[in-house]
């Protein structure tokens, strides 16, 4: 928007200047060619009558009065009798013919005659003004004075120059000035802008300075630090219920668990099969229940700190070996042997493990491989598990991350891995990532900006 404003100045201080100076351009080399032309004319008039007599009375003429003007303003003087026959010529011989030439015989005729045309010796163009040397209606003959125009365009061209200095310094002053006024306008607007952008990515912190601009985005920007503000009040209650409610049913949830495993010994054969059902079902309400104080936790978004994602890694995965083992999966990694520092917000690196392990490990067949790899990108580092399951088709992939959803209706998750991946990798500044694995499973890569500072244990 700024661009566009300081574009639209200066287009407005163009089309200025051009309708102002060009049409100054203009006038200005006519109006210095009329002066010279009648400077000119009147020198022509006045060295005339000098030499009237002369010519009236056929006396010879003296050239000295032609010879001084023309030293003095470097023009050629030629005059003429009434044959058009040369009687002084201050640029060559005299007795030369110049009847032939067209301003001439209009002088001879008694006709004043003002023009320019090109010179093929000079290699310019000049000003001639020839006019008749009469007395009492006679013409007794005819003068010309032939100036070269080199000096009036070299005046006209220096002036030309002049305006363009002055288009130029109007235009950078102009360029100056609409920047700063089109900062100034933009500014709140950009202001605006930014704190959307924080709203959309989750930090709905309102800034605390207030806003400098017009009335309506003064009242524009408390509308949204309002919104921003009411919203963040009823995502903070949202999450501290659904933080307190996991939190206080898993004590319930594992005093019941205990009580059914209590009564396994007491009941008779034909009910254990019912009795081991429920035990189940309160293991998955309790997994459950830890999967969305994992996710309120999540959403959160604590303060970043830097962390080293390759010994966290490596930690997990031997946490996990013997799960996989148990499974008849091996897990292999890659590049965990070099420190890869990244921000997360606490927790979040070894949550992500987890759960992405978990679904893996699921998902993979017996017998098959699981590969953790991390890699460097630019201004980050990828986490990289690939399994050879089925994998997700790419409808499934896109409806991966939403809560409670599972690629199949009978699964034991909850639904809830995925997300808790994607919001945690999202708090972190990241992003997950769900694409086909070469071995034709599933491939989930969680990129992580890279950290500023030492690790964090």
């Amino acid at each position: 928007m700024t661009r566009r404003l300081l574009a639209s100045y200066l287009l407005i201080t163009v089309l200025t200047l051009l309708l102002l100076g060009v049409p100054l351009a203009v006038f200005f080399a006519q109006r210095e060619r009329e002066r010279i032309a009648a400077d000119v004319e009147h020198d022509a008039t006045v060295i005339a009558t000098v030499y009237e007599d002369n010519l009236e009375n056929e006396l010879p003429l003296d050239p000295a009065p032609a010879s001084q003007y023309s030293d003095r303003t470097g023009a050629r003087v030629v005059v003429v009798d009434r044959e058009g026959i040369s009687m002084v010529d201050t640029a060559g011989p005299i007795d030369r013919d110049f009847s032939t030439r067209p301003e001439m015989a209009e002088a001879l005729s008694g006709i004043r005659s003002t023009g320019t045309r090109s010179s093929d010796t000079l290699a310019t163009d000049i000003l001639y003004v020839a006019v008749p040397v009469a007395s009492g209606g006679t013409v007794h003959g005819a003068l010309r004075v032939t100036i070269g125009t080199s000096d009036v365009s070299a005046r006209i061209h220096r002036f030309w120059l002049g305006l363009g200095a002055i288009a130029i310094v109007i235009i950078g002053l102009v360029a100056l000035v609409g920047w700063w006024l089109a900062r100034s306008v933009t500014r709140p607007v950009r202001r605006l802008q930014a704190d959307a952008d924080r709203f959309a990515k989750g930090d709905l912190t309102v800034a605390h300075e207030p806003l400098s601009g017009p009335p309506e985005l003064r009242a524009l920007a408390d509308s949204i630090a309002t919104m921003a503000t009411r919203l963040d009040e009823l995502l903070t209650a949202q999450r501290a219920f659904v933080a307190d409610a996991s939190h206080q049913l898993r004590s319930p949830l594992t005093a019941l668990r205990l009580r059914l495993e209590n009564l396994q010994s007491r009941l008779p054969t034909d009910a254990l099969a019912e009795l081991n059902a429920a035990i189940e079902e309160t293991n998955r309400l309790g997994a459950l229940v830890n999967d969305l104080l994992q996710l309120a936790r999540a959403d959160d978004r604590p303060p970043r700190t830097a962390v080293d994602l390759a010994r966290l890694s490596a930690d997990r995965i031997d946490t996990w070996t013997a799960v996989a083992d148990s499974h008849q999966v091996e897990l292999r990694t890659a590049g965990l042997e070099t420190p890869a520092i990244v921000e997360a917000v606490p927790g979040a690196v070894e949550q992500i493990l987890d759960n992405l392990l978990d679904n893996a490990l699921d998902a993979a067949p017996t017998g098959s491989t699981l590969t953790v790899t991390i890699t460097s990108v630019a201004h980050g580092h990828k986490l990289r598990i690939a399994d050879e399951g089925a994998g997700l088709d790419d409808r499934q992939k896109g409806l991966a991350t939403r809560r409670f959803w599972r690629a199949t209706a009978s699964g034991d998750g909850t639904g809830l891995g995925l997300a808790i991946v994607d919001a945690l990798a999202t708090a972190s500044g990241g992003r997950l990532e769900l694409s086909d694995a070469s071995s034709g499973g599933l491939t989930v890569t969680v990129t992580f900006r890279e950290g500023a500072g030492p690790a964090h244990p």
